[in-house]
């Protein structure tokens, strides 16, 4: 039996790799430890957040399928951060982990081309430093062109509580004991890693009286740019608010030792930016207390999920911090809290394919590459089906640039920066992000999307008339002009914006501050969509920060397209520091730009760089 591509793991990069790929007509087999497991969520009952729910609407620019799912499995959904500017707005959305998985396997299942199977993969078929398929536990070989590596959190794992380890994955199942011992065989570097998850509470046995509220918007919202909302808004949800005490504070200073962490007991290295509850009290004493949120899991069960309260302490200390908590002083835990380890490859080996530097032909995606988190992974994993399929048929990968997209932030960082520790996307790591807005991932990334032929030609005519309408409320907007009438000076006075002296168009209108796209219905009746109304408004209202981060773009754009030779030995090149000398010959940037995003790197490695290349005529 063979294969165009094997997709080994089927959590949220697998999912969106083996789609990919099947879409993209190719032979795809996705193989997996436990089919019940596809699209699991074992952690955080949401998809989206800051920078995260960007990633998802970039996605689905793209045309993978996890804003899709979502949209039709959620239970709560907010738009976050709606009083600051459009570059930090960001969809969330508490998923249903039950209808979630069960939608994703139905899309796989459904999909031409795509066919699953059920198995632990322990080997690779590699021929001439080139994959060639997989070994099976149970000695099958099958055959592919191309293998993406998407295996989670379930290489060599590791369940920790306390003094306690337990050799499983999130919920019991075999964890893959061999697979990341052959990939360092064969030359990869591998790192141990660390995450961890909240005890999960019975929903009957929780006071709500003595927490506060926290519903869903009134609007409703989709991540999906093809989709109209799948939900009511009286129909979602609430999550709770609560806050840790004193005492909870004082049972874990008082069992510190006891947790997994700090008793000694974890080899890998935990995320820094969702750290455990044990971590949060030692490292900010200063704090009385740490907000914690409530959050249903299911429609179907009456599982809570305590966010912000990840711990790796035993059982029965457990049981005293949840109970010191308001309104779970006879709470019943249903699920104890947990640290992971799992081990990860170093993603310096990888290129911005994702390919990997080492074997030919085989991709990685996910959390085997540093990362945490559904988002990142999904991410990950589409643009791995993407170049698997575009390797085996001899196209040019796709590249994601850091001013068009949080995905290509995210990849670039991995492969240039590297990670010791779980990587999660911020914000602040896109110093492009006014490009980056939640509201334009469409305009951004939807014609790459096409060109690869992820995009429906239904919705991609869809979206060219978007832009057609948004093009043309703008110039609507330049061309209808007001003049200072007694009547239009009463109304701006009305609305506390400043008397007109001279004619002017609505368009420079529309940059005052307190004027908004609303607002010109007074003289204009404007029939677009929603929509396209919002980005028309960001448009014109961030105009010179937008015009001055394309700029900023431009520059960094420029030293892209300065090539660096694949063969070049910088032992060659003299007067380069020694630490830039090995950091690029280790990770053998593609371009100038990424070459001088390398730690380690400075401005005067990179004259040098330049000065080299162009004494032999390289560029």
């Amino acid at each position: 039996m063979k294969y165009d591509i094997i997709v080994v793991g089927g959590g949220h990069a697998g999912c969106e790799a083996s789609l990919a790929s099947a879409r993209l007509g190719n032979r795809t087999l996705l193989v997996t430890g436990n089919i019940k497991n596809i699209a699991d969520m074992p952690c955080n009952p949401s998809i989206g957040g800051p920078a995260k729910g960007i990633i998802v609407r970039e996605i689905d620019a793209l045309g993978g399928e996890m804003a899709n799912n979502i949209d039709h499995s959620c239970l709560q959904v907010k738009m976050l951060n709606t009083k600051k500017g459009p570059a930090v707005r960001a969809l969330r959305a508490q998923g249903d982990k039950i209808t979630y998985p069960q939608k994703m396997l139905t899309t796989i299942k459904n999909q031409k081309n795509l066919e699953i199977k059920e198995s632990l993969v322990e080997d690779l078929i590699i021929e001439k430093n080139k994959i060639k398929g997989i070994i099976l536990e149970t000695g099958e070989k099958i055959k592919s062109e191309a293998v993406i590596l998407t295996t989670g959190t379930y290489l060599k794992a590791v369940i920790l509580r306390g003094d306690k380890k337990t050799s499983s994955g999130p919920h019991g199942e075999r964890p893959s004991q061999f697979l990341s011992d052959k990939l360092k065989e064969y030359g990869f570097t591998i790192q141990r890693l660390k995450t961890g998850t909240p005890p999960r509470i019975d929903k009957k046995s929780i006071d709500y009286t003595k927490t506060s509220l926290e519903s869903g918007d009134e609007n409703t919202y989709t991540f999906s740019f093809k989709n109209k909302p799948q939900y009511r808004a009286e129909d979602q949800i609430p999550c709770h608010l609560i806050y840790t005490t004193e005492k909870t504070h004082q049972t874990i200073m008082e069992n510190l030792e006891k947790s997994s962490m700090y008793g000694g007991y974890v080899e890998g290295i935990g995320p820094r930016y969702c750290p455990s509850i044990e971590d949060k009290v030692v490292r900010f004493k200063e704090k009385e207390r740490h907000q914690l949120f409530l959050e249903p899991e299911s429609r179907f069960y009456d599982d809570i999920y305590i966010q912000g309260f990840s711990t790796s302490m035993p059982e029965d200390i457990q049981d005293q911090m949840v109970h010191s908590l308001p309104g779970l002083e006879h709470a019943k835990i249903l699920k104890y809290a947990y640290a992971i380890e799992y081990d990860a490859i170093d993603p310096l080996q990888l290129k911005q394919s994702l390919e990997t530097k080492i074997i030919e032909n085989l991709f990685t995606a996910g959390q085997i590459n540093g990362t945490s988190g559904y988002e990142e992974a999904a991410g990950q994993g589409l643009i791995a089906g993407m170049n698997a399929s575009r390797k085996i048929h001899n196209q040019d990968p796709i590249i994601l640039k850091r001013n068009e997209a949080y995905i290509g932030v995210l990849i670039d960082d991995l492969v240039t920066k590297g990670t010791k520790e779980p990587y999660r996307m911020l914000t602040s790591r896109a110093e492009y992000r006014l490009l980056l807005r939640h509201d334009n991932a469409d305009l951004r990334l939807k014609e790459y999307g096409y060109q690869v032929g992820l995009i429906q030609e239904k919705d991609y005519r869809q979206f060219q008339k978007k832009k057609e309408n948004i093009q043309a409320l703008t110039e609507q907007l330049k061309k209808t002009k007001i003049t200072p009438t007694k009547q239009n000076n009463t109304y701006l006075e009305k609305i506390n914006s400043t008397k007109l002296l001279d004619g002017i168009s609505l368009y420079d209108l529309l940059k005052r501050p307190e004027i908004t796209i609303e607002t010109l219905n007074h003289w204009i009746e404007i029939k677009y969509s929603e929509e396209v109304k919002e980005q028309v408004e960001i448009q014109i209202k961030y105009e010179g920060y937008i015009k001055k981060a394309n700029r900023e773009a431009e520059k960094m754009l420029d030293l892209e397209k300065i090539k660096i030779p694949e063969k070049i030995d910088y032992n060659n090149i003299h007067n380069m520091a020694s630490e830039a000398r090995q950091k690029l010959s280790s990770i053998k940037p593609t371009t100038i730009a990424q070459a001088s995003r390398i730690s380690g790197v400075n401005p005067a490695d990179i004259s040098i760089l330049m000065i080299y290349l162009k004494k032999e005529k390289k560029i």
